[in-house]
């Protein structure tokens, strides 16, 4: 059994795998940080720790939310750095069986495509299940 919290992106559903998921919070406020890449929104202080924010839409080339109101922040955790993936909304965490996961559909943008682990199905929807590790891969080379 795998368990995976839900999430709401540009009106995408979304999945990742709860074990690198550290903390789930609104989004607060977010210091820029001069000359870093287009999707790193900022940092954060997250209870006295310094966290990177990952603006998701910026990371996979979507247009800019019309409204952050609403917007929450998975913290997850990767090599010993907490990192914040800003999203639009978070929902359940779902329980699945690893039969219930398949391949990328082969339409999938390519920019999609790097940070997928697969599609999960739920229902009568499918999950594009976020690979954590690659969606931070460039940012952590960066750093």
């Amino acid at each position: 059994m795998i368990h995976l919290v839900t999430l709401t992106l540009a009106g995408r559903d979304l999945c990742l795998d709860v074990a690198n998921v550290q903390d789930v919070i609104k989004l607060g406020e977010v210091t820029p940080v001069p000359r870093a890449a287009p999707w790193i929104a900022g940092v954060m202080n997250l209870r006295g720790h310094i966290v990177t924010a990952i603006d998701l839409r910026a990371r996979l080339g979507l247009d800019a939310a019309k409204d952050d109101s609403k917007a929450m922040c998975v913290v997850v955790q990767l090599g010993g750095e907490a990192f914040g993936l800003i999203v639009d909304g978070v929902g359940d965490v779902i329980v699945i069986e690893d039969d219930m996961r398949e391949p990328d559909p082969p339409t999938l943008e390519p920019q999609w495509r790097a940070v997928s682990r697969g599609v999960v199905r739920r229902d009568d929807a499918l999950l594009l299940e976020i690979d954590a590790a690659a969606l931070l891969a460039e940012e952590r080379a960066a750093a």
